[in-house]
């Protein structure tokens, strides 16, 4: 006999007890059951309870401006421990881990959205080389985020003479889930939704460990109503549903409430992509789309989402695949809050899938911000100035590609140039140095990538640097900058300097370049 699952939000905030674990599949907004967290909020605030919770979530859960994700939860008492690969989308929750008032781990995304699979099979936990020679590996940090942080969860073990991560199960008390439309026996449908997040393991996760699946939907329907293929997480592992009081806040992502077009409704032109200013982050992307191989390529958030843009207004959207660490192939990655959406995405797969692809060494190459880089090639993507946001899908993406091109100004904070005549013209140089001796914290390799030849380039809007066993080498210069004055001087350590050393292509510095399309036909015809 079926039960009535539909509950208010207020009754499913009730179930939760002291010292459980809740998990939700999340990205900014996308996925985000904000009323049933928002009674979680009020329940604490008024009762005093649930206190002492773990929460556990794989990709950012916020606005970067406090409004809804984490921070509604973030109250003293409330969240014991964070299990998470992002704070920074929520600053007051990445405040108070920053203050010691909440333990937190930071883990590679693709590892938490895969290890809901391991939860839900019993398995001990996940093998994985994602994180060797970074904060992650034991041998550093541990993923340990504070100094309250203490329990060890992950361990180096050999297989066959191999290392490898091991990153132990855990129960999962509550899987807080968000769908589109729900029937009444609880089968999910997420239509509404840009991407297909790691729902579906996280649930079975849950169910595995005894624990509880509540799903917030916008609306209910007769059971038998749904397309059997159109169910994302079927009626036997959700236990209850909570229908919106205010479905307008089921927002698909920072932006937008819904876009068709992201839904995957309705194909739009390219042209409808504006084209970028011509700034230090335009010819950053130029230069970095020279380096786009044929074949699945990833372009991580920041400045590397505008080579989208660039291969738009360049003609040859259609001669690259970008892939999404969230799951969507292809079309036109969308940038700044919408990332991790894409226009006219040729299919969409789930978010644990995506890290599952990556990890096995299947994406040609990988454009990721840079942030700080030192001597050594290591990059720093989760801890500034002790200032902490974590890697996100960093680690796992930068790990598994077989070349990884990262992308960002030579300085930082109050940097200013303009393109004069083809040159570039600092006219501000930024008060933070990011070629350092040593990087606060490691979060790629560049050790590990000498080690299993993965090539690296650091490009700029005055140079490029490459990546070589004898280390950091400079192998461009942008017209109009000076080496000893704009590069040297502005870095903590003396790089090599190419014997080849030549100038960056002039091309990428005028109003309008023209040039990429036949770089990638020339790559396509010697494949």
């Amino acid at each position: 006999m079926k039960t009535n699952k539909v509950v208010s939000a207020q009754k499913a905030a009730e179930l939760i007890q002291d010292g459980q674990t809740i998990s939700a599949a999340v990205s900014g907004h996308a996925g985000w059951p904000q009323e049933i967290i928002d009674a979680i909020s009020e329940r604490f605030l008024n009762t005093g309870h649930p206190k002492n919770i773990t929460v556990v979530h794989g990709a950012g859960a916020g606005d970067f401006n406090d409004n809804g994700g984490t921070t509604t939860i973030s109250h003293e008492g409330l969240i014991k421990r964070m299990i998470t690969a992002y704070v920074g989308a929520s600053p007051k929750t990445a405040k108070m881990v920053g203050q010691n008032k909440i333990e937190c781990y930071f883990l590679p995304q693709g590892v938490i959205t895969q290890l809901y699979t391991e939860i839900a099979r019993k398995s001990p936990g996940l093998f994985s080389k994602v994180g060797l020679g970074t904060f992650i590996d034991p041998r550093l940090e541990g993923g340990k985020v504070n100094d309250i942080t203490k329990e060890d969860i992950v361990k180096i073990l050999e297989v066959d003479g191999e290392e490898y991560m091991f990153y132990k199960s855990f129960p999962i008390d509550f899987a807080l889930i968000r769908g589109t439309t729900a029937d009444t026996n609880g089968n999910i449908t997420i239509e509404k939704e840009g991407k297909i997040m790691e729902f579906l393991p996280l649930a079975q996760a849950a169910k595995t460990s005894g624990g509880i699946v509540i799903a917030q939907v916008e609306s209910l329907v007769n059971a038998g109503t749904l397309h059997p293929k159109q169910v994302v997480v079927p009626g036997i592992c959700v236990d209850y549903i909570v229908v919106a009081e205010k479905p307008q806040r089921q927002t698909m992502n920072l932006v937008k409430v819904f876009d068709r077009a992201f839904a995957g409704e309705v194909k739009i032109p390219a042209g409808d992509v504006p084209p970028l200013p011509l700034d230090d982050s335009k010819i950053i992307c130029r230069r970095a789309a020279m380096e786009i191989q044929p074949g699945p390529i990833n372009l991580g958030i920041g400045i590397p989402q505008g080579i989208g843009n660039v291969a738009s207004e360049e003609g040859v959207a259609d001669l690259i695949t970008p892939v999404s660490e969230l799951g969507n192939i292809g079309g036109i990655p969308g940038v700044g809050l919408d990332f991790g959406h894409h226009y006219n995405a040729e299919a969409t797969i789930p978010h644990h899938n995506s890290h599952v692809w990556f990890d096995g060494g299947n994406l040609n190459l990988a454009f990721f911000g840079l942030a700080q880089t030192d001597k050594d090639g290591n990059v720093n993507a989760a801890k500034f100035s002790g200032k902490l946001v974590g890697p996100g899908g960093f680690i796992n993406v930068t790990s598994g590609s077989k070349q990884v091109v990262f992308c960002g100004t030579f300085t930082a904070v109050g940097l200013k140039i303009k393109i004069k005549d083809g040159e570039v013209v600092i006219e501000q140089e930024g008060k933070e140095k990011k070629f350092l001796d040593q990087v606060e914290q490691i979060a790629f390799s560049g050790k590990q990538a000498i080690k299993n030849g993965k090539p690296c380039l650091y490009i700029t809007e005055r140079c490029v640097f490459k990546l070589e066993r004898e280390g950091m080498t400079l192998i461009e210069i942008a017209p109009g900058i000076d080496l000893e004055k704009d590069i040297l001087t502005q870095m903590s350590f003396k790089p090599i300097i190419s014997p080849d050393l030549r100038l960056m292509p002039e091309g990428i510095f005028k109003p309008k370049w023209g040039e990429l399309k036949p770089i990638l036909e020339a790559k396509i015809k010697n494949k």
